[in-house]
């Protein structure tokens, strides 16, 4: 049976300080320092349990540490210990849970000394209970009584670390539904039990602060947001509000599961990761300024003032669920609600009110609010189980079976809730045989249909849980009790306190040097290879595979037993091993050898407790077998090999941590395209259901090559090469090519999956979220364990594992044969300049950039000054125009006129035009500086702007329409485009005069607006289309749901589909010279499509860029790319490179410097790049100039 507490940590002020911002050393009593773990039970050397996450700290005192003058004052709220709970998720998507109780304590003295702070100083510690189990009040109750223990003026009876000890140890977890486990802390009786497991998931808190916070309005467009998956951030000024609610929403949702970032409760300094582009659902403190930050589409929802604003309109739930819902949580909070007006004790007549208006809000409202909202997913997917076919639901045919019983066309919320991850992860879980049995929302639907009453689905016991009481052993009375005036420290060992010592040494400027602690090198090998000689096989043959079968089982036995005084690797045991499998004798020395250990593992309790030198050595004679089976292309002993490795791993994980890099890695086969073909079709050859599909049956198969891809540390880039490659030959469709790609982009997830989550707790995963913040030295960087450990757990939420992804960055695989292949760092490393200049003006985030071209100006006499300039628009509602050409002066004009934030920016040769958020469009006279005009019409944001010719405007709102304007009259001409959304991107084209529109829609619509009609809606994408591209007869457009379509205009059809992003395409350009296509998305990758008469195909994959791609301009000679992360890259065409979208190299990249930047432009001409930060600073490249 498991335990219900994991681990007792304390956090606070270790011996190291660190500022927020990461700079080493005491800076001030006025400063907050980053938190440290300082105690745990069990003990870090405890090898039976995991150790506790490394963002731990970060997370539980997310203001970090602050100095205060004194501790607790009766008087002073501020001073008072804080309570409450966090939600950390690990990699796999397990949450853990988390109690904590914040308060000052005095520093201990030897830090004090240290740091030369002032006597009686005190600091924030934090003081924590973690569990995976979700028993909030267990765990509050239990902290609340060891934190009242501590600070009791009558003590305790024993040491407190030993009442804590005894409780982490042997407190068990109840069976749900049946038991009731009773414990106490001192003279405290608590008790936890657990709900059946048919019943609605256990939900040990309160959803009364959820209806408290929020009216049945907002609370409904909450719950909308988290089904359609937006970006969600929650402010309150109690953290424990931030946690309550993102769990009460989450239980709400079932029985879908939140599949995004999910992070309750942001320490301050992740501020950033607020801007990022990918969905989450984030809590962060009232007190942390987010002024600054341009977080566009984010529903922000404000506890304390019941407000939910944001930029991007959220769908509304369809009727006639949404008038049902409303009104069963308005039935539910009237008893609290109609009453509220009555004087108490004025009168007793019922006519008042229910009779229950007084009663205070209890287990029963929450179990019927979770019952209302699991009515409405009863409702609004009624008769989903009839779209399942072969294990596929048929999205197209239940929105139309829906659309014609509603008489109304597919709404864009259920649209969007259908393509969700929620519902696809539930879609998934529900096929499983082992949960139809308790799908209570398939229960409530046929309780529904019966006309049966929506409580009566849920269990109802009759028995009385039994109980189960933890004794403490009895101890005699003390003639002392246990009394202290701070938090205890742990007993600490000889080597801690030894390290404690140097670190406060170092400190206080007493060690000079620290250069005892060495890294040991790891042991040599010291092996004699004994050769052993090939059997005879004819008559013999079976009993000498017999014999050897039975030796290998005795080497391995003893292999495994030998003493901890004896090297392994020098063994008799080892070397001969070795040598069977080296011969390979009778065919089975290493297929034999595997097959032994997987019998031990399968047949015998054996915990796999190798030392690390045993350890070492089975690595290494796996290592041989898998070589052997593959150059004899026995596959089946390959993979058995690799099950076996990641059996052994995970239970031997505390002895090598990176044994894959070590180990598995190192074996040249895993980067041969050829293996994994001979592999996929090993795969193809074994037994399958004949009710599969062909493409299914690949799909399947692929996904398991995928698996030990990913296993074995391939980086993603590499992997998902030979995938495609695979694929492609297989004819598999788009659909399928995506969602094997968004399985491999979860590469962290599935080497949890594969090797077990406790071998990469201790890994510091890095991700492709970009921080603001210059990173230190690397020697500083390894003495940041807390703030390291937080930012880097967050980023390993926000992205794929890109630790594994930057390894592929030395080389460029190209999808198809290219004799031309290069080394990209090596070249980029030549090519590095540092010649960007930062321009600062803004006071808000840049969300706006245009380049002025020659193009805009070219029927003037002579090149025009303003060719090359930039023009800026910000959350500061100006507009800037900026002159390269003047350096160190390069700001020319301000132009103020908006009150909100402009979005859009386009000019020619004579006026300026710029959108905004404020609804209007303003148009400047680019000499004189002056606002010419105003225009005023759409009903929303303008988030598109446009110059046409004949002194005529086109510009786009997220009201959908599109309209032209008459600069000289200041009239709007006609609105020339409608959409049923709203609008994020236009191209049109003036010698033809055809417009294109798309946005949130899902559709590209085409205008011709010479002869005024509409003349096609191109469908086909299923998410937002973020970004088109226009020529002659091609459109291009890139949309959310990871692929890009090309379209042709004059038949209005779609002539290829281009996929394989992990992520949201979010520009796309068409290289005009050789007819290419290049797109970039979310992921960071660019992808170079040519067109040939076999159709379209991606002909080179780069992996420069580590964010989101959000800028390509193709010219004939010149390609500018910039991304998210202040990445920018600068490709060339030679001469003599051909008419090949292939033909393309990297000319240059800039120095990079870590920022987050919403928009780019690139003045080609010029080769100059110019990105605009979230922080109002514009960072301009000049690649003509050499540093």
């Amino acid at each position: 049976m498991g335990r219900i507490f994991e681990y007792f940590v304390v956090c606070g002020l270790g011996p190291e300080m660190r500022t927020l911002d990461g700079d080493l050393g005491f800076h001030g009593l006025e400063f907050n320092y980053l938190p440290s773990l300082l105690d745990q039970f069990p003990p870090s050397d405890h090898s039976l349990y995991p150790p506790p996450p490394p963002q731990l700290p970060t997370c539980v005192l997310p203001a970090g540490v602050a100095f205060h003058s004194s501790g607790f004052v009766s008087s002073d709220p501020v001073s008072f210990p804080r309570s409450y709970p966090i939600v950390l998720t690990e990699g796999d998507g397990a949450k853990i849970f988390v109690s904590c109780i914040a308060f000052r304590d005095r520093v201990c003295e030897d830090v004090a000394e240290a740091y030369r702070l002032p006597p009686n100083t005190y600091a924030d510690k934090c003081i924590c209970l973690v569990s995976h189990a979700p028993n909030f009040r267990a765990l509050r109750d239990s902290l609340e009584e060891i934190f009242l223990l501590c600070f009791s003026s009558e003590g305790s009876c024993k040491p407190l670390w030993d009442i804590i000890a005894y409780m982490v140890s042997n407190v068990p977890l109840p069976t749900p539904g049946k038991d009731r486990v009773l414990y106490a802390v001192e003279n405290c009786l608590l008790s936890v039990e657990a709900p059946p497991e048919d019943s609605l998931p256990q939900a040990d808190i309160s959803l009364q602060p959820l209806v408290q916070c929020l009216d049945v309005d907002n609370l409904i467009k909450l719950f909308t947001s988290v089904l359609v998956e937006r970006r969600i951030l929650l402010r309150s000024n109690k953290y424990s509000l931030l946690t309550l609610v993102s769990e009460a929403i989450c239980h709400l949702i079932y029985p879908f599961r939140w599949q995004q970032v999910y992070i309750p409760l942001l320490f301050f300094s992740g501020v950033d990761y607020i801007d990022a582009p990918t969905p989450y659902m984030m809590g962060l403190h009232s007190d942390v300024d987010t002024s600054n930050l341009a977080i566009d589409g984010v529903v922000v929802v404000d506890l304390e003032y019941n407000q939910i604003t944001t930029s991007e309109e959220i769908p509304p739930i369809p009727e006639p669920e949404f008038s049902a819902l409303r009104n069963d949580i308005l039935k539910l909070l009237q008893p609290n609600v109609v009453g509220i007006d009555h004087l108490r004790g004025f009168g007793n007549s019922v006519e008042h009110g229910p009779k229950s208006f007084s009663k205070p809000w209890g287990e029963d409202h929450d179990l019927q609010l979770r019952v209302i909202f699991l009515k409405f997913f009863a409702s609004i997917l009624g008769g989903y189980r009839n779209f399942i076919e072969n294990k596929v639901f048929s999205t197209d045919a239940f929105l139309k079976r829906r659309s014609r019983s509603t008489n109304q066309p597919p709404e864009p919320m259920l649209v969007q809730f259908l393509g969700s991850f929620a519902f696809l992860d539930y879609l998934e879980r529900r096929l499983g045989s082992d949960e139809n049995s308790t799908n209570l929302l398939e229960k409530l639907q046929d309780a529904v249909g019966r006309g049966q009453d929506a409580m009566s689905i849920l269990p109802k016991s009759s028995m009385e849980p039994e109980i189960i009481t933890i004794a403490d052993p009895e101890v005699e009375e003390p003639a002392t009790r246990y009394t202290y005036d701070r938090f205890p420290a742990n007993v600490r060992s000889e080597e801690q306190e030894e390290k404690r010592k140097q670190i406060l040494a170092v400190a206080s400027g007493a060690l000079e040097s620290n250069g005892r602690h060495s890294p040991s090198s790891p042991p040599g090998k010291n092996t004699k290879e004994d050769s052993f000689s090939s059997r005879e096989r004819a008559a013999e043959r079976d009993r000498m595979v017999l014999d050897i079968k039975v030796k290998l089982q005795g080497l391995w036995l003893r292999l495994v037993k030998l003493g901890s005084d004896e090297d392994p690797l020098s063994s008799f045991e080892y070397g001969t091993i070795l040598a069977l499998i080296e011969s390979d004798a009778e065919g089975i020395g290493g297929s034999g050898f595997i097959e032994c250990i997987r019998e031990h593992l399968k047949n015998s309790d054996w915990d796999g407790g190798l030392t690390v030198e045993q350890f070492i050595a089975v690595k290494e004679l796996l290592k041989m077998a898998v070589s052997r089976a593959a150059s004899r292309n026995d596959l089946s002993t390959v993979q058995y090999a690799l099950e076996v490795s990641a059996e052994m791993f995970k239970k031997d994980a505390n002895n090598v941590s990176d044994y894959v890099q070590r180990h598995l890695i190192s074996i040249p086969i895993w980067e041969e395209l050829r293996f994994w073909e001979g592999y996929f079709e090993y795969l193809m050859e074994q037994p399958a259901n004949d009710s599969v599909n062909y493409a299914t049956l690949v799909t399947a198969r692929l996904i398991i090559v995928a698996s030990h891809m990913a296993g074995l540390g391939l980086p993603d880039t590499e992997a998902w090469n030979m995938i495609e490659t695979i694929a492609e030959k297989q004819k598999l469709g788009y659909k399928l090519l995506i969602k094997l790609r968004g399985f491999l982009s979860h590469v962290q997830q599935l080497r949890v999956g594969y090797w077990g989550a406790s071998s990469f707790k201790q890994q510091s995963i890095s991700s492709g979220l970009p921080s603001p913040r210059p990173k230190a030295d690397a020697s500083d960087e390894t003495q940041q364990p807390s703030e390291a450990s937080g930012r880097s757990w967050v980023q390993s939420m926000f992205s794929r594992d890109t630790a594994s992804r930057a390894n592929s960055f030395s080389r460029v695989r190209k999808w198809v044969s290219d004799n031309a292949s290069s080394d990209i760092t090596a070249a980029a490393q030549k090519k590095i300049q540092t010649n960007v200049r930062v321009l600062k003006g803004h006071s808000g985030a840049v969300t706006a950039l245009h380049s002025v071209t020659r193009r805009e100006v070219h029927d003037l006499v002579g090149d025009r000054e303003d060719a090359g300039f930039f023009i800026s628009g910000s959350t500061d509602c100006l507009v800037k125009i900026w002159d390269p050409s003047l350096r160190g002066s390069e700001l020319r004009a301000t132009l103020k006129g908006h009150t909100g934030t402009v979005r859009a920016i386009s000019s020619d040769r004579a006026k300026i035009v710029s959108g905004s958020d404020d609804q209007s469009v303003i148009v400047w006279d680019k000499q004189t500086l002056q606002l010419l005009e105003e225009l005023k019409g759409h009903d929303n944001q303008v988030s598109c702007v446009k110059m046409i010719s004949g002194e005529r405007v086109l510009t786009a709102s997220h009201d959908g329409t599109v309209k032209m304007w008459d600069v000289r009259t200041d009239m709007c001409v006609s609105t020339v485009g409608r959409c049923s959304s709203a609008i994020l991107s236009i191209e049109y084209d003036d010698s033809t005069g055809i417009l294109a529109a798309a946005g949130r829609d899902t559709i590209a619509n085409i205008w011709d607006l010479r002869s005024g009609r509409q003349m096609h809606k191109l469908k086909g994408h299923t998410k937002w289309i973020r970004s088109i591209r226009m020529v002659e007869d091609t459109l291009i457009t890139g949309s959310d749901d990871w692929t890009a379509r090309v379209w042709s205009i004059s038949r209005g059809s779609c002539d290829a589909v281009l996929a394989c992003h992990a992520g949201p395409v979010q520009a796309v350009e068409y290289s005009t010279l050789d007819k290419g296509i290049i797109t970039g998305s979310a992921d960071g990758l660019l992808r170079f499509w040519e067109n040939d008469d076999d159709g379209i195909k991606c002909v080179k994959n780069i992996t420069l860029h580590n964010s989101s791609i959000l800028s390509i301009n193709a010219g004939e000679h010149w390609l500018g790319i910039g991304a998210a992360d202040n990445s920018m890259s600068l490709f060339h065409r030679p001469s003599n490179a051909g008419t090949k979208v292939s033909g393309w190299q990297l000319y240059r990249v800039p120095q990079k410097t870590a920022a987050v930047v919403r928009c780019v432009a690139s003045d080609l001409e010029r080769k100059r790049i110019c990105s605009g930060g979230r922080n109002g600073v514009l960072r301009l490249w000049d690649a003509t100039i050499n540093i």
